[in-house]
């Protein structure tokens, strides 16, 4: 199973409406709610509303969602594989509403741990986001 979702991930070109994308945002966002090696309630709770919202599931098909992204997440060696899903599937755009999700569970515990801003800033580099425009989405979201 984890060999058909890692392969769906790395495909060339996966299309918008191709599971990869959300899945692929549902595995980063568990990524990130880890990096601290601190996976907290709030933090899950956070990944599944932003599922949910994004993605106009249910609140069950969101913690399906993330549950499936945990499994792929453990299992997974880097983050460039999500970043490029994620980055064929979504507009650049629309990349920033992905750091605006990312900074929303980095900060879902009330607490900014720097590796899961060194993370972020990783992420927004790889998605092709400047440095200023991840800041932006943070001060949205912490205006919130």
């Amino acid at each position: 199973m984890f060999e058909r979702l890692l392969s769906a991930l790395t495909a060339p070109h996966p299309a918008p409406a191709d599971p990869a994308g959300p899945l692929a945002l549902a595995a980063l966002l568990v990524r990130l709610a880890r990096a601290d090696s601190q996976y907290e309630p709030a933090e899950i709770a956070r990944i599944d509303r932003i599922l949910a919202s994004r993605y106009g599931i249910s609140p069950f098909e969101a913690v399906q969602l993330r549950e499936r992204a945990e499994a792929l997440e453990a299992a997974s060696p880097d983050t460039v594989r999500f970043t490029r899903a994620l980055k064929d599937a979504v507009p650049h755009e629309d990349r920033i509403e992905i750091l605006q999700a990312l900074w929303s569970v980095a900060l879902a515990d009330e607490e900014r741990s720097a590796d899961e801003e060194a993370l972020i800033r990783l992420v927004a580099n790889l998605l092709g986001v400047s440095d200023q425009d991840s800041a932006r989405a943070r001060q949205r979201v912490q205006s919130r």
